[in-house]
């Protein structure tokens, strides 16, 4: 509906401030009915002169905890001075809510206009874009050179199902694509995602002339569109159901002309359609079982009104035709599904109807950003970019079983859908501090796949666990070994190979998990099994120098612009961690379980932590990347190529690159923001001030580490243009790739870079700990998350900080523990340090 938009369209609630309205027939009347067809009539006292008050707030807030917001919300307000009038609000809580009110001819007028709201609902009128300015991405035309990006980033998913943007229209530059996550088909390197069937697309004719705008409504996780074309306008409004995982919900309204009905299914992208049927309630299709053995199942219910023969093309009356879709999926990554269940379910969703589903949607939204919003305030561009990333972090996630979280999620098939390290050390970190069951699925899939890993380390003559670089679907290594480069030509890809770090990223995961969560029982169960197996791995793998010196040779870092280096700083330095992390943990839980962990073993596992050499030089205080870095050619990108992304061995050329001190992303500094306590205090502006300049962020995870670093080291002009590069990876597709998909990992790094770097909110030893640098240019920063299952909100600007938590936790200022519960603790900025406040 919106603000500019009258009370004669559709709302999702209605406000009555008015005792007399309460009480009035036919207006009690009517709003009982309207009560009943399942919009909340919320009753407050009477508005003074039309101003807000503490009661309206309230109301609105409580309407905004169930998705609905204010912009949806009918007010009606009377006084004896200035009468009866109507509107809608037009900011949200928290904040100055205005009121737009116009007058109303009398109790009558009133009792239509709600009887009106029951039957806009009756006859299907899909709900307006409602959200606040801060929550919605609008996109006006059809761009034929941006539609692969814009499919991606109109992507709605629930964790198992994703359903791209690609538009409603029978002809398109982008074909629709539904992907369910952890579904494979194919061998080795060629394992990709398996698409699934489509829900058919409205059968709107388009061309050149068409008026078209589609709004992506992150509050409630809806797609909206409009499409006017020769005055035949559609409507279509579209969502996957977070409240049901892999129900696609969609709404389609036509206007002036009556097209034919939509086609229930459409076969995948590039894949075969197994079979496919009717019942009595529904059609379905199944995607062929790959040669994994899963599959994809789709059954879709129809419902289309006014009632005639839509065949016929004929319209009934000038009545709007409305046609609700509810397309169920059951996939299984190992076993073809059964079509009678994804029938059950579509014919389920059938009966509750769309306005129920809608409800219920919106009402899990509200929920996960009750847990996860990031509010910045001054910055209205970087507020939307962060609810963009949060949004689609929140989607591509389940929160039940395993999730094999790919580097481009749901949002489309870059990499074949290939789990990397993106997922457990730039997406996991947000998850297990805002819905931790997301972030267990993720290390489930991990577990699960812990036998695979233990026979790869067995097959190179090693002990414990080896990770894939690239894992689908049952844990081997599916890196492709070459590909063609931007030229043409065919180069070796040896990440598979060399990329080892991706060990201890697992164990890091599975650590940082429990930091945030205070999961003992997974600590002290699979957490401690991936420690333990992943330790072993490095201890079987370093090579012991005759002066006691270890060392790991042959790897590739981050930076993969240097290859087989031998004591990369970041693979060295994360294996100490692991190895030093897996004996603390051994040693506190006091078990050898059947793990066979003896103390000489732990105690080797220590003493090889101290072994491992680092490159650090005391001199200069910088870590070198690998050995032999300091020899290469001092070339220094920040002096030959603008501070922005770019791809170094293109622009150079590969061979001069892997003799140059160039590198592609964070490598070093990786572990200043990952492990600072095993690096040396002091540390981290001359290595910042070192590798940045060299860095040429050819990677789009780079951006947002070297934001949170730069936040850390007090340097928040340059934290700040880093940031904002990350934030517009996706929405300005600066590498050109995010037709593939979206950058998940990056979107990951942009909450870690607000959240790690500007609000330094981190856990440690058991306590949180918070200290908070701003831009000058930012008036405020909030972050909410959960912190050992207690809802935290951390609120500061550059001179006050408060913290407050559901349940009290033990939170670190400065150093100094305090705790802060439900009345929260405040502080006062005093020179560079925090003062509670009295």
């Amino acid at each position: 509906m919106g603000g500019a938009e009258g009370p004669d369209r559709r709302v999702e609630s209605v406000l009555l401030a008015s005792d007399r309205l309460v009480a009035t027939e036919p207006v009690a009347s009517a709003a009982a009915a309207l009560a009943a067809a399942g919009v909340p009539v919320v009753s407050i006292p009477p508005l003074p002169h039309g101003e807000p008050s503490a009661a309206w707030q309230a109301a609105l807030q409580r309407l905004w905890e169930a998705g609905i917001s204010p912009g949806a919300v009918l007010v009606v307000t009377h006084d004896d001075q200035a009468g009866l009038r109507v509107g809608t609000a037009t900011m949200g809580p928290g904040s100055a809510t205005a009121l737009a009110l116009s007058p109303l001819e009398d109790l009558d007028a009133l009792a239509r206009l709600l009887a009106t709201q029951i039957e806009l609902r009756q006859r299907g009128e899909p709900p307006g874009a409602s959200a606040p300015a801060g929550w919605m991405l609008t996109f006006d035309g059809i761009d034929p050179d941006t539609e692969r990006a814009r499919a991606a980033q109109l992507t709605t998913a629930a964790g198992r199902i994703g359903w791209n943007g690609a538009p409603s229209l029978a002809e398109s530059q982008v074909t629709a694509m539904v992907l369910a996550a952890g579904v494979y088909d194919g061998q080795g390197a060629d394992t990709h995602l398996l698409p699934g069937p489509v829900p058919g697309v409205s059968p709107t004719e388009a061309n050149s002339e068409t008026r078209a705008r589609r709004v992506l409504d992150l509050r409630g996780g809806l797609v909206h569109e409009t499409f006017e074309l020769n005055g035949l306008i559609t409507r279509v409004v579209r969502f996957a159901s977070l409240a049901r995982p892999g129900l696609l919900v969609r709404r389609a309204e036509w206007t002036r002309a009556c097209p034919p009905p939509t086609r229930p299914l459409a076969a995948p992208v590039g894949e075969l359609v197994s079979d496919e049927g009717t019942t009595a309630d529904s059609r379905w299709q199944r995607t062929r079982s790959g040669t994994l053995g899963g599959g994809i199942v789709a059954a879709v219910a129809t419902t289309r009104w006014p009632s005639g023969d839509p065949a016929s093309g004929t319209p009934p009356g000038d009545r709007p035709v409305v046609e609700d879709q509810f397309t169920a999926y059951v996939a299984d990554p190992s076993a073809p599904p059964d079509p009678e269940h994804a029938t059950s379910l579509a014919r389920q969703a059938e009966l509750l109807g769309f306005d129920h589903l809608l409800a219920e949607h919106r009402q899990q939204w509200a929920h996960r950003w009750a847990d996860a919003d990031v509010v910045i305030e001054g910055d209205d561009e970087l507020q939307l970019a962060t609810r963009f990333a949060l949004f689609h972090l929140m989607s591509s996630v389940s929160d039940e079983g395993e999730a094999a979280v790919g580097a481009r999620g749901l949002t489309g098939t870059g990499y074949r859908g290939h789990v990397f390290w993106d997922a457990d050390v730039f997406v996991l970190p947000f998850l297990a501090a805002t819905h931790p069951p997301s972030a267990r699925a993720m290390l489930e899939y991990r577990v699960r796949r812990l036998p695979a890993a233990l026979a790869t380390a067995r097959s190179l003559g090693r002990r414990g666990a080896r990770f894939p670089w690239e894992s689908a679907h049952d844990g081997r290594d599916v890196t492709p070994r070459s590909a063609r480069d931007r030229a043409g030509r065919f180069v070796a890809i040896r990440t598979g190979q060399l990329e080892e770090h991706i060990v201890a990223d697992v164990a890091w995961a599975a650590d940082t998990y429990v930091a945030w969560t205070g999961d003992v029982e997974f600590q002290r169960g699979p957490g401690l099994e991936l420690l333990v197996e992943t330790a072993r791995y490095w201890a079987s793998r370093v090579r012991i120098d005759p002066d006691g010196a270890a060392h790991i040779d042959g790897v590739i870092g981050p930076d993969e612009y240097h290859e087989c280096v031998d004591d990369n700083a970041f693979t060295n330095v994360m294996a100490r961690w692991n190895l030093r992390r897996a004996a603390e943990l051994v040693e506190a839980v006091a078990t050898e379980r059947d793990l066979g962990v003896r103390s000489e073993e732990w105690h080797r596992w220590r003493d090889l932590a101290e072994a491992l050499v680092d490159g650090y030089n005391p001199e200069t205080r910088i870590y070198e990347q690998f050995r032999g870095f300091s020899q290469l050619e001092p070339l220094v990108m920040a002096e030959i190529a603008p501070r922005r992304p770019i791809a170094a061995d293109l622009l150079l050329g590969p061979e001069r690159v892997h003799q140059a001190q160039v590198v592609k992303q964070a490598d070093v500094l990786m572990l200043h923001h990952l492990v600072p306590e095993e690096l040396r205090p002091g540390t981290l502006e001359p290595n910042l001030r070192f590798y940045e300049p060299r860095t040429a962020h050819g990677s789009s995870l780079s951006p947002a580490i070297h934001a949170a670093l730069f936040a850390r080291a007090g340097d928040l002009e340059q934290a700040y243009e880093a940031l904002r590069i990350a934030s517009r990876v996706d929405l300005d597709d600066l590498t050109g790739t995010t037709g593939g998909g979206l950058h998940l990992a990056t979107m990951g790094g942009l909450w870690q870079a607000l959240v790690q770097g500007f609000a330094g909110i981190r856990p440690r030893e058991g306590r949180l700990q918070v200290d908070p640098v701003l831009p000058p240019r930012w008036s405020g920063l909030e972050v909410t998350a959960r912190f050992h299952g207690s809802r935290v909100m951390v609120r500061c600007t550059g001179e006050d900080l408060r913290i407050s938590a559901e349940r009290p936790i033990e939170v670190l200022v400065d150093g100094e523990p305090w705790r802060a519960g439900p009345e929260g603790r405040s502080f006062r900025r005093k020179g560079s340090l925090w003062e509670a406040s009295r």
